[in-house]
C-alpha cells in the first residue's frame, strides 16, 4: 500500500506516529532520497513539517489506512 500525505503541525507528526506504531507492518516514508522508519517520531519531525511525504505500508492494513486517511493527498 502506498499513498502520499502532508502532516501540517507537530500534533499531526504525534498522531501519524502513534497510528503507525500500533501497525505490525513495516511503515516507512520518503521525502525526495530519504527513507525512514514511520514509527520513529524523531525521524518523522526531521522530514520537516507541511512537506509531501510519501508513505510504504509492507502490507494492506485498514486500521492504519483510516487513522491517517484525514492526512492524505492526492
Amino acid at each position: 500500500m502506498e499513498f502520499k500525505v502532508v502532516l501540517n503541525s507537530p500534533e499531526e507528526v504525534k498522531e501519524f506516529v502513534k497510528a503507525a506504531s500500533q501497525c505490525d507492518a513495516e511503515i516507512d516514508l520518503k521525502s525526495g532520497s530519504i527513507y525512514l522508519d514511520a514509527k520513529s517520531l524523531l525521524g518523522v519531525l526531521s522530514m520537516g513539517i507541511k512537506k509531501e511525504l510519501k508513505v510504504m505500508c509492507v502490507k494492506d492494513d485498514e486500521k492504519f489506512f483510516r487513522s491517517v486517511q484525514k492526512f492524505a493527498i492526492a
